[in-house]
């Protein structure tokens, strides 16, 4: 559906455009996490799928932004994650939020917001990839490895999606 069309069918047609695009990508990713026994679904990756077919003339909506700002996210939370001792003890929704978690989870979507925002690379859904790994729920190799692919994987077909069903009209790298 062109933009033009999307827009002349008014909120429904946006409403069907952003929500089936949002299923196909997030059902695509989840059939690759199911396959390799990896976590390929997590939280960050709904208001990511959500920016790129509800909003995508955005900045945030950017597919730069979102690569960029998912791995300084990773990146800042597995830095707070390891240089606060957290290593070994239960995540955070398992064994309650502990002063060193919350320095850690604060921290992390700080310095996430600093760096991005020096970057001129907003990208919010970040904030939550940040904490997602500063709080202890995804923090093995492994594990950080499948989030890095779900985010590219998520990123390539948001855009090739929008920029075919747009017309490339509302992407910008």
């Amino acid at each position: 559906m062109r933009l033009g069309a999307r827009v002349r069918q008014g909120r429904a047609g946006a409403a069907a455009y952003a929500g089936g695009l949002s299923l196909v990508v997030l059902a695509l990713t989840g059939a690759v996490g199911l396959a390799l026994h990896q976590p390929w679904l997590f939280p960050s990756l709904g208001p990511t799928v959500m920016l790129f077919f509800e909003s995508p003339e955005q900045p945030a909506s950017r597919p730069r932004n979102a690569l960029v700002g998912h791995a300084v996210g990773l990146v800042v939370g597995v830095a707070c994650f390891y240089a606060l001792g957290l290593s070994g003890q239960p995540p955070a929704p398992v064994g309650g939020l502990t002063p060193g978690y919350l320095v850690a989870g604060a921290l992390s979507v700080a310095v996430t917001t600093v760096v991005l925002t020096l970057l001129k690379a907003p990208h919010p859904p970040a904030g939550a990839t940040t904490l997602i790994v500063s709080l202890g729920i995804l923090t093995q190799p492994v594990q950080l490895v499948a989030m890095a692919g779900a985010i590219v994987l998520v990123t390539l077909a948001g855009w090739a999606l929008n920029a075919g069903l747009l017309g490339g009209e509302a992407r910008r790298l």
